[in-house]
């Protein structure tokens, strides 16, 4: 039985292997790709100027996203712990964080963050 078992694997083993071969012959690859080849791989060019201007406000706009985008994230938690947790000291925490929320998209909007004309 033992042997069976091991016969059976080594066969699944070098069939694996030979499906691996198989599509690492067969795929298409180019190493000489000149985006490949680019030290920034991002769309710019590096024989231009490094120096070109940069809208901060896509930069601002990634950065919220990013924040709120953890805070989904650690709202999620929040939900299960429900059923875990003593009442009152759920609803404070919950309240505190989606008060911590809301102040922060109040203030991104009091700065005009949130304005694209700007």
């Amino acid at each position: 039985m033992i042997m069976l078992m091991l016969m059976m694997s080594f066969i699944m083993m070098t069939i694996a292997n030979i499906f691996m071969l198989i599509s690492l012959l067969i795929s298409k690859k180019s190493f000489l790709d000149r985006e490949k080849c680019s030290p920034f791989e991002c769309g710019f060019d590096p024989k231009s100027l490094a120096r070109i201007p940069f809208s901060l406000h896509f930069f601002l706009i990634t950065m919220i996203f990013l924040i709120f985008d953890v805070e989904i994230a650690l709202i999620f938690p929040i939900i299960p712990t429900f059923y875990l947790v003593n009442f009152l000291s759920w609803f404070k925490m919950s309240f505190f964080f989606i008060l911590m929320l809301l102040l922060g998209i109040y203030h991104e909007w009091n700065q005009n963050m949130l304005n694209w004309s700007n």
